[in-house]
């Protein structure tokens, strides 16, 4: 089967630790584990048949603590379409799963490095992302 597109280029476009205090530090060090994931896909036309996707993840506190740190990454890939898409359906497997899945890897490579460089070393993702079960969770 012949891919349907092409990554072209691939970066961080904006990466974010917030930690208020030494009190706050301390905190999240002991309930980090506790911490969830959030993942934001959007996309834009940059130009024909050449999309920008940007995979946002969140990486915070859900429950009402006052003492919270705050991690973001929004990672950026520019793809360009090679086949005709004649779906929308077709457009969102490519945009929500198979570009995902392609740079899966990196967004854990550096959320984990964004956590160990803001001082949370040895922290360890619960699963590795898997995009085509979220993808599929996301249909039913």
């Amino acid at each position: 089967m012949t891919r349907k597109y092409e990554i072209l280029s691939k970066f961080v476009k904006d990466m974010s630790s917030e930690t208020k205090d030494i009190e706050t530090y301390i905190f999240v060090r002991e309930h980090i584990s506790k911490y969830k994931l959030d993942i934001d896909i959007n996309s834009k036309v940059v130009k024909e048949k050449i999309l920008e996707i940007n995979t946002t993840l969140k990486f915070e506190d859900k429950e009402n603590n006052k003492k919270k740190a705050h991690f973001e990454i929004i990672f950026s890939t520019i793809i360009k379409i090679l086949k005709e898409i004649k779906e929308k359906k077709e457009l969102e497997e490519i945009i929500l799963r198979d570009v995902q899945v392609d740079i899966s890897k990196d967004l854990e490579k550096i959320i984990l490095n964004l956590l160990q460089n803001s001082g949370y070393p040895g922290f360890k993702l619960e699963k590795s992302l898997d995009f085509v079960d979220l993808y599929n969770k996301r249909l039913n």
